[in-house]
């Protein structure tokens, strides 16, 4: 799998799991919802007290397997990377956007608007740097 490949799945399959680093260096795993920003880069949505934030503000690396609503059968692609934490208010529209690519328009942009500070909702951006499966095994 390359990384145009990569992207494409993730254009179609919004279900994944990203894994950070603890401050000991195991793996810390969070499920999330990801999508792509206009420049081929990863988006998540995210809050500014959680631990994987914590942990990529300290190791901006991370990695991410996206798979299909199926799961097992239905493909899934890893996505390595060195990730920017992007707090609000610079955030609101890759936020935007992330819901827009994922779910559609909202019901009441104000009340997203409202609900984004209020949760202190953050935008994690990974630049990928390589992508796999590269074989099958």
């Amino acid at each position: 799998m390359d990384i145009a490949t990569a992207k494409s799945f993730l254009a179609q399959h919004h279900y994944g799991v990203l894994a950070t680093r603890r401050k000991d260096g195991s793996p810390q795993m969070s499920p999330i919802t990801p999508g792509l920003d206009d420049d081929g880069r990863v988006i998540i949505s995210s809050r500014e007290t959680a631990f994987k934030v914590k942990n990529l503000r300290r190791n901006p690396h991370a990695s991410l397997c996206v798979f299909t609503a199926g799961f097992h059968g239905g493909g899934w692609a890893q996505i390595n990377g060195v990730v920017e934490v992007i707090s609000l208010p610079e955030a609101m529209a890759s936020l935007v956007h992330l819901q827009r690519q994922v779910y559609g328009e909202h019901k009441s942009w104000s009340e997203f608007y409202q609900r984004m500070e209020r949760e202190r909702r953050l935008i994690i951006r990974i630049s990928i740097e390589s992508v796999g499966p590269l074989r099958r095994g």
